[in-house]
Formats: structure tokens, C-alpha cells, sequence
């Protein structure tokens, strides 16, 4: 009997445990934002800013062997006299994370103030400090961006690049200004050591908006959006509030940066499960029954398991369809920019090189981009 009972164990036991061990990690892409935060740079980070949200939408077509990537997003500052000399004016600001809102609030809260550029310092600290991807179907990419000699102080730019490089991941340089300064000042050798690109940029070229008959709409949709979350646990209040917070810095840009944003939030890569009941729930990564009734909200305190669990639900299904509303919007809203964009000259700005740049890497890497 013992022994049937065993073999019955195994039989329901074993499946589970092939299913999982033959489960494929969803791949990633990586990017590493090192940002030059000098006294020259102001349009620099006012252009990543303003053209977050653009990135992260074209990030979200991406697609390998059939499976849409995780993106994750790092940020550095160096070359800002405000920061510690031990460490080379160099602070990480944000370690590799999906928290896209957290990105978003950390750019905002970037000050540029005169100091000294260490390029390969910058490097070798993203190589060590950073929790990079190990699977070979991840994409692994740096992008600098500064405007002076890219062989300023004690650490040889040549070997960090190498360094990188062995460990899978490019680097992509950007230089801001002209391209013949920044092939003399050795930016163009850095991409070349590290197999990245090396790109120049008007970093004070002012972003190009295309408004469309659809922006109104998309972001009156996002209002609605943003009434489906169902902030809980300590830092939910606080995070639910930097949530409208980065509504608003991407509207203090423009209309349509405010439309970007709201695409963005309509996409996989917008996650927020540490402090969103409904997709912490949705995502099994909490029981409602386990939850301590200090840590939801006031709303939920007099519902028993039963009835929180209903109003989840209720508020899940208004997200889909919200979120689906929003993307059928802008696919129309894209044909419109494409056909109006024909009309403008190029831009050669910080979303173009780096968009370019990382479409060409993933598609040498089996990676596709849906239309």
C-alpha cells in the first residue's frame, strides 16, 4: 500500500516538476542610461525625458522566438561636480528595474552642475554594479551620452569596453555635438571596442511633437486608467501618488509625451504587482487571505475575502479594456504621425540614435519588431 501510495505521489509530483524545468525564462532587454549631468548637458536630460516613454513603447514591440521581452531600465549621472569626488562624480541612480515610474521620477530629479567626465569609470562601474541578465537570448546594452573627451581620467576606457564586451554586453556611445569632435575625442573607438554604435546628437535640439485627433481621447483614457489601480501595503499610498506624479511631469513636455506615457502604461512592460492589488492578485504573487487588514485600503476594510476579491475582479476587467482602447487608438494614431512625419525633416535627437541602434542589435540577434 505504502509503495502505491509513493508511485501515485511521483505520478502527480514528477509532471509538475518537468513542466517546470522545461518552462523558457522570458529573455530580457537591458539598457543602461549613462548620462552625462555637466553644466553643458541640461538639453541632454531634457530630451531623455521627454522621450522616455517613445523608447519604452518601441521596447514593447519587440519580440524573440515568439515571446515579448522584459524590459529593464538602469540609470547613472557622472561628470557632476554635486557628486562625491571619491567615487568619480559618478552615482548610480536607479539599479536595473522594470518600476518604469521610478525611472521616470529619477530623470526628473536630475540637476546638471560643471565637473569632471569619466567615461571608462562610468563603464566599469555599470559592468560591476548592475545585476545583468545570464541567459545568451537577453540583450545587454550601455548607452553613454556626453560631450567631452571620452579618455578623461585614470580608468582606460579601452579595457571597461572590453570588459563589457566579454560579458555580453555593447556599448553604444553618444556623442553630443559634432561628429567629427566626437570621432577626435575617441567616442567612435569606444563603440568600436565595445561593438556597439556610435551616434552624434543635437543634444539642445528641441523634441518634434506630432499631435493627432486621437490624444485627446487616449488621455482622457488614462485618467480612467489610473482608477483601476488599488494601491496596498506600506508604500502603496506613496507609490500610487508617484504614479499621477509621472502623469504629470510627462505632460509638463508635451500633449503627445503625455500620450506616449499612456501607451506605455497600456503595455506588459508597465508593472506594478509591489504595490497594485489587482495585479499583485491577478499575478498570484499575493492571497488576499494573507494580506493584514492594516495593509489595504480604507475601501477594503469592512469587505470580507469574498467581496474583495469581486471588486479586484471588476477592476481587472475595466483595465483590459481600458488598455485595449488605448492601443486601438494608437495604432490609428500611428498611421496619422507616420504619414505626417513624412513631411519633416529627420530628427537627431537622443530617441533616434538610440532607437536605431538597438533595433539594429536586435535584429543581428534573431530579435523581430511587430508593426
Amino acid at each position: 500500500m505504502k509503495k502505491i501510495a509513493l508511485l501515485l505521489m511521483a505520478l502527480v509530483i514528477f509532471p509538475a516538476v518537468l513542466q517546470t524545468a522545461n518552462a523558457q525564462p522570458v529573455p530580457k532587454i537591458q539598457i543602461a542610461l549613462l548620462l552625462d549631468t555637466s553644466n553643458s548637458m541640461d538639453g541632454l536630460i531634457d530630451q531623455t525625458k521627454a522621450q522616455l516613454w517613445k523608447i519604452v513603447n518601441e521596447m514593447g514591440l519587440a519580440q524573440y522566438d515568439g515571446k515579448q521581452p522584459d524590459l529593464e531600465i538602469a540609470l547613472y549621472e557622472y561628470g557632476n561636480d554635486d557628486l562625491s569626488a571619491d567615487e568619480g562624480h559618478i552615482r548610480m541612480v536607479s539599479k536595473m528595474t522594470t518600476d518604469l515610474d521610478k525611472i521616470s521620477e529619477d530623470l526628473f530629479s536630475l540637476k546638471t552642475n560643471g565637473g569632471e567626465e569619466y567615461c571608462g569609470m562610468v563603464i566599469g562601474k555599470a559592468i560591476r554594479q548592475l545585476k545583468w541578465g545570464e541567459s545568451e537570448e537577453d540583450l545587454k546594452m550601455i548607452f553613454i551620452a556626453g560631450n567631452e573627451a571620452f579618455t578623461q581620467g585614470d580608468v582606460d576606457f579601452a579595457g571597461q569596453c572590453k570588459q563589457s564586451l566579454g560579458k555580453g554586453i555593447i556599448v553604444n556611445t553618444i556623442f553630443c555635438g559634432s561628429r567629427e569632435e566626437g570621432i577626435d575625442t575617441k567616442w567612435k573607438e569606444g563603440a568600436k571596442i565595445g561593438s556597439g554604435q556610435f551616434m552624434n546628437i543635437d543634444h539642445n535640439q528641441k523634441t518634434a511633437y506630432i499631435e493627432s485627433p486621437y490624444d485627446d481621447e487616449i488621455i482622457n483614457l488614462n485618467k480612467e486608467l489610473n482608477e483601476t489601480y488599488v494601491a496596498f501595503g506600506a508604500g502603496g499610498d506613496m507609490m500610487k501618488t508617484r504614479q499621477s506624479a509621472q502623469d504629470r511631469n510627462a505632460g509638463s513636455y508635451s500633449k503627445v509625451n503625455m500620450v506616449n506615457r499612456s501607451v506605455s502604461k497600456s503595455s506588459k512592460n508597465y508593472k506594478n504587482s509591489h504595490w497594485d492589488l489587482v495585479e499583485a492578485v491577478d499575478k498570484e504573487e499575493v492571497n488576499v487571505a494573507d494580506i493584514d487588514e492594516d495593509d489595504l485600503p480604507e475601501e477594503f476594510k469592512n469587505k470580507d475575502e469574498k467581496e474583495i476579491k469581486a471588486v479586484l475582479e471588476g477592476k481587472k476587467k475595466e483595465r483590459v479594456k481600458i488598455r485595449k482602447q488605448i492601443n486601438d487608438l494608437n495604432k490609428k494614431r500611428k498611421k496619422y504621425v507616420a504619414k505626417k512625419s513624412k513631411e519633416n525633416a529627420a530628427e537627431n535627437t537622443l530617441d533616434a540614435a538610440m532607437l536605431k541602434a538597438i533595433r539594429d542589435y536586435a535584429r543581428s540577434r534573431d530579435y523581430t519588431f511587430k508593426k
